[in-house]
């Protein structure tokens, strides 16, 4: 069985990816990988999904690139004297026997991973379709159009997108607008854990196997 990447990006940094991604690796029990980690000081993402999800069949894979500083990876990348390549990240993709990899990426689009490519060109060259999440607060309809226009520009395939946060009541006219299909709303928790992403896990799983 050929298995099926996804990659988790958002309309920004903070937006709520790695909930997100914890959230859809435990629907799927799929394999996680977060090809770029930029800042250590709260840990890595690798380890708070690792925290988040109950099941036992998702394996967690060793990052491409971790750098230091909580910053744009090129910057990151740039302080400890390295330089970013897309063909390192490609070469560094899990082999695994799961039928679904979840890739979470760093910050949004049209992040730097140095100075002539961004995160979309790793989407782009990993092949792999994109889930948009997009985090409910005043301002994040331009946020989430513009990403949306960029997955365009760049002839991403779009999954669709899953809202986190609450703040007034836009999402449908964010997914009418952008084209992109629904997959659903994350309740918002100030401190997110295993039954608490379990729970939202079981929301969305229809409707994410329905789309993929």
């Amino acid at each position: 069985m050929q298995t099926k990447s996804i990659f988790i990006t958002g309309i920004g940094t903070g937006v709520g990816k790695s909930v997100v991604s914890a959230i859809v690796t435990e629907a799927l029990q799929a394999d996680y990988w977060k090809p770029i980690q930029a800042g250590l000081d709260d840990g890595t993402d690798a380890a708070t999904i690792q925290q988040l999800i109950s099941n036992t069949a998702t394996q967690i894979h060793k990052e491409a690139y971790v750098l230091k500083m909580p910053a744009s990876p090129h910057i990151a990348a740039a302080a400890e004297n390295k330089i970013l390549e897309i063909n390192n990240i490609q070469n560094a993709m899990p082999k695994t026997n799961n039928p679904y990899l979840i890739i979470e990426g760093a910050g949004g689009l049209m992040v730097p991973i140095n100075h002539h490519q961004f995160m979309a060109d790793v989407i782009k060259a990993l092949k792999a379709p994109v889930i948009l999440v997009s985090r409910n607060y005043l301002g994040s309809i331009n946020h989430s159009l513009l990403t949306a226009l960029v997955c365009k520009q760049y002839n991403l395939p779009v999954v669709g997108w899953v809202f986190n946060d609450h703040y007034l009541q836009y999402e449908q006219e964010i997914v009418n607008w952008s084209g992109f299909p629904y997959i659903g709303s994350i309740t918002f928790t100030e401190k997110p854990n295993r039954q608490f992403v379990l729970e939202q896990a079981t929301k969305i799983k229809e409707r994410l196997i329905e789309l993929l």
